[in-house]
């Protein structure tokens, strides 16, 4: 009985840990299912178009988090070239089953396609064995789709502001599950893959989360999609090899 009295304290500390983290998760999640009603796709057609690139994935592909379509990876990449068609196919809450399906939807060639994506995977469990076939036929169909293809899963899920200790902890190992199973598809295609993954101390959206993230403490901000963007283009010469073909502007 000792023992019980001395317990309930802490007993009661972890009651209340559990319901603030639960109001602020909650609180979170409404935001980002906000974020994600306002955000749609950046997809440009312009008539003097010489290059394409195909874009699929999720909400980070969309541009949720982003102040407008513009500031998304595809918004950056197309408005700095505007002599690029961009068709993006991208949606919000998608995993790497659909983007499988974004990438059957049609069967037109593209000088470039983009998989930009995965945080749902990991939010929502799906486990290393299903992520890592999939994540192989992903990259087949990109294959097929595209002269270029660059897989780029999200960075570390767990350093989110969105997700406290432990859930913290437990979905950065999902995160890395994710860039595992990415990279061994990359492997086996012959696509580019990105490494967006750093631990906390050397993560700039962990070191900075109020610059980094959105107001949903989820998705990228503005400056998070430009981070991005600049690791895809060190990474994968991204806008090197873009360059090579389609005239740049500034």
């Amino acid at each position: 009985m000792k023992a019980f009295r001395l317990a309930r304290p802490a007993l009661w500390l972890a009651l209340v840990a559990v319901v603030t983290a639960s109001g602020w998760t909650g609180w979170k999640l409404r935001e980002s299912a906000r974020l994600a009603r306002e955000s749609e796709p950046f997809q440009a057609q312009p008539v003097n178009a010489v290059a394409s690139l195909l874009i699929v994935g999720d909400s980070t592909a969309v541009g949720t988090g982003a102040s407008s379509a513009t500031r998304s990876i595809g918004g950056l990449i197309g408005i700095g070239n505007p002599q690029l068609r961009v068709v993006n196919r991208a949606a919000n809450g998608a995993r790497y089953e659909d983007f499988a399906r974004q990438l059957q939807a049609g069967t037109e060639r593209f000088d470039f396609v983009l998989v930009l994506g995965g945080g749902n995977d990991v939010i929502r469990g799906t486990s290393a064995e299903q992520l890592l076939p999939q994540a192989r036929r992903v990259a087949e169909l990109a294959r097929e789709r595209g002269t270029n293809v660059v897989l780029m899963p999200p960075g570390n899920v767990g350093n989110a502001p969105l997700f406290l200790p432990p859930v913290g902890w437990w979905m950065s190992r999902r995160a890395q599950e994710l860039h595992a199973a990415v990279r061994l598809a990359a492997l086996a295609t012959g696509a580019t893959y990105v490494n967006l993954y750093q631990p906390p101390e050397q993560d700039p959206f962990a070191r900075q989360p109020g610059l980094y993230h959105a107001a949903d403490g989820l998705h990228p901000s503005d400056a998070g999609y430009r981070l991005w963007l600049q690791e895809l283009d060190r990474q994968a010469h991204f806008g090197e090899r873009l360059a090579s073909i389609v005239p740049s502007q500034s």
